[in-house]
């Protein structure tokens, strides 16, 4: 299939979304002139072609005139010497046309090779899209269309690097927050693990404080009672020490003593001891940490 100017005009790519591509506009813009170039070879295509046909009819119509004239009188002899000069003019002229048709084709031919760079990049939508054109002098009908499937090819390749890409930075983008929420998990874990520690150990001098406390209550109040009831003890001795003294003291004023012994004399201060608690064999208790 020819490619013809209109192929051109309407031609549309699906824009790419991984890679920026050339400036649109300085693409359309040559295209604009390859259409130009186009349609201006083309017609010029056809022209020739018509003169080439036309010599051709002009050509066989000479040569059916000079076999004719072969069987003529000799008076019209001069006739075909004419026409075989017109014969050779009107060769030189179709030679000369089928030169500038050949010339003609090839530069219909190199002008949508001149353009398959931009074509080809906008088809990828790539900065770097770039490979080797066809043989611009080639005369194959099929260079249309393979440079068509080149770019083709080259925007389908274009398309799965970009998906390939994509995908790769998606499962990276996985792996990373994969990554993340494990070291964040593991902190986590390893913070609480450290808060039930020093929890377990508050709670066990708290457990310790506790029964420290219910035993020195227990021992001060057992040191507390003693104390009161060596008091007490100490006061009813007092009282009895006392009244044996003012015994002693009448009887020795009376004169009647029954025998020669004297009761060994209580110390007033014992009575004072006793009363002031200040007893050798009881101390208040004393724990570490509390007084000396």
């Amino acid at each position: 299939m020819a490619l013809t100017p209109e192929d051109v005009v309407n031609k549309r790519f699906q824009p790419t979304k991984f890679r920026e591509g050339y400036d649109q506009d300085e693409v359309d813009d040559f295209l604009d002139e390859v259409v130009v170039e186009l349609r201006r070879l083309n017609q010029e295509n056809e022209e020739l072609k018509q003169r080439l046909v036309a010599s051709d009819s002009r050509i066989a119509e000479l040569q059916r005139s000079g076999g004719q004239g072969g069987a003529a009188p000799a008076p019209v002899a001069a006739a075909p010497a004419a026409d075989n000069g017109e014969v050779t003019r009107l060769q030189q002229e179709n030679e000369e046309l089928k030169q500038r048709l050949a010339a003609a084709q090839q530069a219909a031919q190199a002008a949508p090779a001149q353009a398959a760079a931009p074509v080809a990049a906008a088809a990828a939508g790539a900065a770097t899209a770039a490979y080797t054109a066809p043989d611009a002098s080639a005369s194959d009908p099929n260079s249309t269309n393979n440079l068509l499937q080149l770019a083709r090819r080259l925007h389908e390749e274009h398309v799965r690097e970009g998906i390939e890409k994509r995908d790769a930075l998606i499962a990276e983008g996985h792996a990373t927050a994969a990554r993340i929420v494990a070291e964040a998990e593991s902190k986590q874990r390893a913070q609480i693990s450290a808060l039930d520690q020093e929890r377990t150990s508050l709670e066990s001098r708290i457990d310790g404080l506790r029964s420290f406390e219910r035993e020195y209550r227990e021992k001060l109040k057992g040191y507390i009672e003693g104390q009161l009831r060596d008091l007490e003890s100490s006061s009813v001795s007092g009282s009895g020490t006392g009244s044996y003294a003012a015994q002693r003291s009448t009887q020795d004023a009376t004169g009647n003593v029954n025998s020669g012994a004297v009761p060994t004399p209580v110390s007033a201060s014992a009575g004072d001891n006793a009363a002031n608690g200040q007893d050798q064999g009881q101390q208040p208790p004393v724990f570490p940490g509390f007084g000396g």
